[in-house]
């Protein structure tokens, strides 16, 4: 029998008060306390994804120079509306436990075409995968297939826009558009993979529920064969739902959907508790023999972001 056990979290919104608390006089820029007291939760994980809701569009300061990685003679804004973060984060992340970040969100073009292929090659430098943007057409739209234990996991990324900011190439964004796109491409990657992970940024900001309209999206998705539909943007929690449900090729299986997993790393929106808190959902997935892989269990570990003077911003964990 083959187990994975998949970790999945919602909105890195770094903020320019998140990044400013990260800042080290002479030295950058240091996150790794930003998420260390959730670390034991992301390393246990096999597979651990989160949708990076920024960009590495470049940079000047201490500590980046001389790395390797593409530089920005251009430096695009920082801060709302449009973001970019230290690269910094990246090696943060890695450490943290992260796997794979999905990268096609509203915020996927702020940097521009240069800023949002810098974006992958500094998550290409830090060893950590990616999918939902693509550098160029060739290969682009294609699936991220994570192999973990035996199994063969996919992982596909789109968002419902880009903040009205004009993508020059259509493949360099993964969008929801139709959605005929992403259900042909989950009946393809039936008899490829093991299990697929749909991870969609839509609906409406600070709606604590899903709508009709998600709600009927997801379920198509589920009946072509998607395992898991999971989601972010709105930045509040929205109900996990575990169902028992058959596909179009009549498999009965236990099937996950999220449609917001909240904000995993931000500040405060519009004096909102609710907008610091996060969740770790946590999917464990077995595969006996030539039966179909299923979710054997679901976990839920809450989360809150913390901020203090001296220690500045910590995603600490609420429940076990």
């Amino acid at each position: 029998m083959a187990k994975v056990k998949i970790a999945i979290v919602g909105d890195f919104l770094m903020k320019r008060p998140v990044i400013a608390s990260a800042r080290r006089k002479g030295r950058g820029f240091e996150f790794h306390s930003l998420l260390r007291p959730v670390r034991p939760y992301l390393r246990r994980a096999d597979v651990t994804i989160g949708n990076l809701e920024t960009t590495f569009s470049g940079y000047s300061g201490p500590g980046v120079k001389g790395n390797g990685y593409p530089t920005e003679s251009r430096h695009p804004r920082t801060g709302y509306p449009r973001f970019n973060c230290p690269d910094e984060l990246a090696s943060a992340l890695k450490a943290a436990g992260f796997d794979v970040m999905v990268t096609a969100n509203n915020h996927s073009m702020d940097g521009g075409t240069h800023g949002l292929k810098r974006t992958l090659a500094v998550l290409d430098w830090h060893g950590l995968k990616h999918t939902g943007t693509y550098r160029s057409a060739q290969g682009a739209g294609a699936p991220l297939i994570v192999r973990s234990n035996g199994l063969r996991i996919a992982i596909l990324s789109y968002t419902m826009g880009t903040n009205s900011i004009p993508v020059p190439q259509p493949w360099l964004v993964n969008k929801i558009g139709s959605a005929d796109r992403i259900k042909a491409m989950i009946r393809k990657l039936r008899s490829q993979t093991d299990f697929i992970i749909v991870y969609l940024h839509f609906g409406r900001e600070f709606r604590t529920y899903p709508s009709d309209g998600q709600k009927r999206l997801m379920n198509e998705l589920l009946y072509q064969g998607a395992n898991a539909v999971v989601g972010a943007h709105p930045h509040v929690l929205h109900p996990v739902r575990r169902i028992r449900s058959r596909d179009r090729d009549g498999r009965l299986l236990t099937r996950v959907v999220a449609s917001s997993l909240g904000n995993f790393v931000s500040k405060k929106l519009r004096n909102r508790e609710d907008s610091i808190t996060g969740l770790i959902l946590e999917m464990t997935v077995r595969k006996n023999g030539r039966k179909p892989a299923d979710i054997s269990g679901v976990r839920r570990i809450k989360t809150k972001v913390r901020s203090d003077r001296g220690r500045g911003y910590r995603v600490v964990p609420l429940s076990k």
